[in-house]
């Protein structure tokens, strides 16, 4: 990564207009998600995390079973924007899909019975500390991404087509490809309003 942590950070962004052309290597990708995956900390070491990498045809499959669950929920005359929208995700390099793997954080709830309604939750901030890490190593690359929850509605059908362990809970997908469009500004509330020393 030729960027510092801080300016990768300032810079990350969702970047929703992407295309499938390489101009970061599939084996790139998986360097920055298997090293992001055994670094980034998880409560009690529990290394709940898990990740599919989908490149290609099967980041379209992936998108075509978005696409088929929001054909049953988007009434026909409104699902035009919809359409567009995720056949934009599908136009990229490929798709990150992340889960948590229950049977861990579970076993852990049952493990330590004072904690046991905290593990979900922090399985959630462990995933969510992942996917900023590998977002933000990603852009670094100048690969554009954003962030999806199209879950729960397409969880069996993804689990059925990609042969995804039960266990395995999907949190989020993440779509990436060469940037085609450029973000509008960001706006921030007041830094002060945000962060106060007590």
């Amino acid at each position: 990564m030729s960027k510092d942590f801080k300016q990768a950070m300032e810079e990350r962004r969702s970047i929703y207009g992407i295309c499938s052309e390489n101009t970061v290597s599939n084996e790139r990708v998986l360097e920055i998600v298997k090293n992001s995956t055994k670094y980034v900390p998880t409560a009690f070491n529990s290394q709940s995390t898990r990740i599919g990498v989908l490149f290609g045809e099967k980041n379209k499959k992936m998108w075509k079973i978005v696409m088929d669950a929001l054909k049953e929920i988007v009434p026909p005359d409104r699902f035009a924007p919809t359409e567009e929208k995720i056949n934009g995700f599908a136009a990229g390099c490929g798709t990150l899909l992340f889960f948590d793997e229950k049977t861990v954080t579970q076993g852990l709830a049952d493990e330590f019975e004072a904690y046991k309604d905290n593990f979900p939750i922090w399985a959630e901030q462990a995933n969510g500390m992942l996917q900023f890490a590998i977002w933000t190593q990603l852009e670094a690359e100048g690969l554009g991404v954003n962030l999806q929850h199209y879950n729960p509605i397409i969880d069996a059908a993804v689990k059925k087509e990609f042969n995804i362990p039960h266990a395995w809970r999907l949190i989020a997908q993440m779509p990436f490809g060469k940037p085609t469009a450029l973000p509008g500004e960001k706006e921030f509330v007041p830094i002060e309003e945000r962060v106060v020393v007590l």
